[in-house]
């Protein structure tokens, strides 16, 4: 850090309430990355309890010209909120109040900071739903589920973090505060603004307070745990679910190399001789939700199902889920290099996209991992490598580049859930044309003139 940038530093923190700027190495190290491997130093961290605090940052960062890259929990799979070009980490880990849970109006209002699943429980308690459930959602943040446009299963019914917020409040790059969106469900007032900054990932402003849609809470929930010892049989029950008219809360999908690292971790045969697992998820009413359970399992069993274990009520399915939870543990229980890449492909592509990840195993030499949200089509692929090996870093970066080249020959998109940051910052000009790039840069210059803030990230 220069002798400039140190005295800047010091000066904004004698602006701001005590300790909400710290300037030493095992902060800085603390808020130097995400779950991804890459990492950068700040040179100061704010951790900022009120919107006043973040307004003071940003006018003094946006006069200087010092960049602020924001974070939530830290829990992103990309790289999206490491400061690569220093200057300060802004954390809103301490703005984390659930304000309201209001059940006439059907809305929350939470702080950036405020743990996903603390507010399902809260809103749950009122019989109030919010369906977003991505899986980190003991650890992640509301605030970083909107910088991402976070999902999870649940997307499949009820759709992603984006549908749920009904407004924000946001403070732009010079500190201006803003408000945008409302408390109601429908709302045609102007542009969409709120809507724009879902997924912007930190380039566009810092969101400090999020207003949410709630939903009534679906009084009860079953799921089959279904498996296969063909993949493409999987696929098949998939679409007959779908072609009977029926919704499914959630439907997930994993592939053989996924199974056989969970039987490992979990030394259950449950899963062997399946070559697929199909976990199908219904909920609503409980007279309902049985008859359609029961009609599903009618629907899909054939020659090729391996098993069918049915749950009836919350405990029974948490604990299929608990089970789906282990399989990203299982992979890394291999000792290999996890790279999750969290593509979507069109419904139709899924059982071409299985077929694809086997022949990109035996060209690359790369075991190849898929499991996921198949209900709309968003599959993390995971690509396992060990990088000791000569070659593993070539072969797994060929393995990448041709995996998000087919995708997007699909008509898919190189991420579904977890953004560009810096993961998947190499493949954006193949994933977004000329046309659309510029409109993200003529975007970035009007609300970011100076470009202080997320620098060094896809725009």
């Amino acid at each position: 850090m220069s002798p400039k940038r140190l005295a800047q530093l010091k000066q904004l923190q004698s602006l701001l309430p005590r300790g909400e700027l710290r300037l030493d190495q095992k902060s800085a190290e603390a808020h130097s990355g995400d779950k991804w491997f890459a990492s950068a130093m700040p040179d100061a961290v704010a951790l900022p309890r009120s919107v006043n605090t973040v307004s003071k940052i940003l006018e003094f960062a946006h006069q200087h010209r010092i960049p602020v890259t924001p974070r939530g929990a830290g829990h992103g799979y990309v790289g999206g909120c490491v400061p690569v070009k220093g200057g300060v980490a802004l954390s809103v880990a301490r703005m984390k109040r659930i304000k309201e849970i209001n059940e006439r109006d059907f809305v929350a209002v939470v702080q950036p900071g405020a743990i996903t699943a603390d507010l399902q429980s809260k809103a749950a308690a009122k019989k109030l739903y919010y369906p977003p459930d991505p899986a980190s959602r003991a650890d992640c943040s509301i605030g970083g589920n909107v910088a991402t446009n976070a999902g999870g299963p649940r997307c499949l019914k009820y759709g992603v973090t984006r549908d749920y917020v009904l407004g924000l409040e946001i403070v732009l790059s010079d500190g201006t505060i803003v408000r945008t969106g409302s408390r109601t469900h429908k709302n045609k007032t102007g542009f969409d603004l709120h809507r724009m900054f879902v997924g912007s990932e930190g380039l566009l402003g810092i969101v400090t307070e999020i207003t949410l849609k709630l939903l009534p809470l679906p009084p009860y929930r079953a799921a089959l745990s279904v498996g296969f010892s063909q993949t493409k049989s999987a696929v098949n029950a998939l679409e007959t679910i779908f072609r009977s008219g029926f919704l499914p809360s959630a439907l997930e999908i994993a592939d053989n190399f996924t199974l056989r690292a969970a039987e490992k971790r979990t030394r259950s045969s449950l899963f062997a001789g399946c070559d697929a697992h199909l976990i199908v998820e219904l909920d609503g009413q409980e007279k309902s939700v049985r008859s359609e359970l029961r009609q599903i399992e009618k629907l899909i069993r054939n020659d090729n199902v391996r098993f069918v274990k049915r749950a009836q009520g919350e405990t029974a399915c948490e604990a299929i889920w608990q089970l789906r939870r282990e399989f990203s543990y299982s992979l890394r229980d291999t000792g290999l290099t996890k790279l999750n890449e969290d593509i979507t492909v069109p419904r139709g592509c899924l059982e071409k996209l299985f077929a694809f990840a086997t022949r990109l195993q035996r060209k690359h030499g790369l075991p190849v991992a898929c499991f996921g949200h198949a209900g709309d089509g968003n599959i993390h692929v995971n690509v396992m490598v060990d990088f000791d090996e000569p070659g593993a870093q070539e072969r797994s970066d060929a393995c990448l580049d041709e995996l998000f080249k087919q995708v997007i020959k699909w008509g898919g998109v190189v991420t579904g859930e977890h953004g560009i940051g810096l993961a998947k910052k190499p493949w954006w000009e193949l994933a977004a044309s000329a046309e659309v790039r510029d409109l993200h840069a003529r975007i970035k210059k009007a609300l970011d003139p100076k470009g202080i803030l997320n620098p060094g990230k896809f725009v």
